[in-house]
């Protein structure tokens, strides 16, 4: 009787130790991924986007897209470039932009 109560004990212990090190392994690969669950063909006006990122369908982010960005920090989901040429239009557009420089200072008032 007491090899069977200690067969329990030693089964309880590894079954507690496995799921403690099972959830463990789990909880460090639920990272969060900012990700398109899908995309919209609408058009984007250029002068309200500011930059873009391309989401292949590998990793986290199931589908391909394109990413962009507008001035206000929203992400829009468009069709991956290939897939859609106003999307390469638009990302072309925004790399050959001349980059701005702002004003830093004070505005001076003509007298």
């Amino acid at each position: 009787m007491t090899f069977s109560n200690s067969l329990t004990l030693w089964a309880g212990v590894l079954l507690i130790l496995s799921i403690t090190l099972w959830s463990s392994a789990t909880a460090q690969s639920d990272v969060a991924a900012d990700c398109c669950l899908n995309t919209s063909d609408r058009r984007i006006p250029k002068k309200f986007v500011t930059s873009f990122s391309i989401q292949t369908g590998d990793g986290p982010c199931k589908i391909p897209a394109t990413v962009f960005v507008t001035k206000r920090g929203l992400k829009l989901c468009a069709p991956f470039p290939s897939d859609s040429p106003w999307v390469t239009e638009l990302i072309e557009n925004i790399i050959s932009a001349p980059k701005t420089k702002k004003h830093m200072g004070k505005k001076h008032r003509k007298q």
